[in-house]
């Protein structure tokens, strides 16, 4: 399946063994970038107009950079709780600083939706980007994000992992 411009590729792999994947990349020669805290705000009008088209505004510490978002899923559709996926819109820039843009985006008419904390640990593998995410109240699971699904199903692949998962 081709991206569309400015398509989010990535899969997300639930039950993993997070020490089990973090040997595997290294066996295959991944790279750690980091362990670290991402700190995230996420914004909507107070009518809640951008989650009736399944989208958000997010601010993003992620420890070396602070990046603002636009996110819509696409194919969700709130009405039809058996619809799924099929893809994600995000158009992203970096800022310079988490609480002036969401200052900003404050001052245009958006309202804070929720805060949220997580960990995420980051490795790059033949260019891929390969993260295990850890949140409140969820089992760690596998993000992995490219330039094309190819490239990330051969990621999987690599990995031993079921693409069904």
């Amino acid at each position: 399946m081709a991206a569309t411009p400015n398509e989010e590729i990535e899969a997300k792999i639930l039950g993993i063994d997070p020490e089990v994947i973090e040997a595997k990349l290294a066996e295959l020669g991944g790279t750690k970038r980091f362990d670290r805290i991402f700190h995230r705000a996420v914004f909507d009008y107070a009518d809640l107009r951008l989650d009736k088209q399944a989208a958000w505004v997010r601010v993003r510490d992620e420890g070396d950079k602070t990046t603002m978002s636009f996110k819509q899923r696409l194919g969700w559709n709130a009405a039809d709780p058996h619809s799924n996926d099929t893809g994600m819109i995000e158009e992203e820039v970096v800022v310079s600083d988490f609480e002036t843009a969401c200052k900003i985006l404050r001052h245009i008419g958006l309202t804070d939706k929720f805060f949220m904390e997580n960990r995420r640990v980051q490795f790059m593998l033949d260019g891929v980007e390969v993260d295990i995410d850890y949140w409140p109240l969820l089992e760690p699971y596998l993000e992995i994000e490219a330039d094309s699904w190819q490239a990330v199903d051969r990621t999987i692949e690599k990995l031993g992992l079921d693409p069904e998962t």
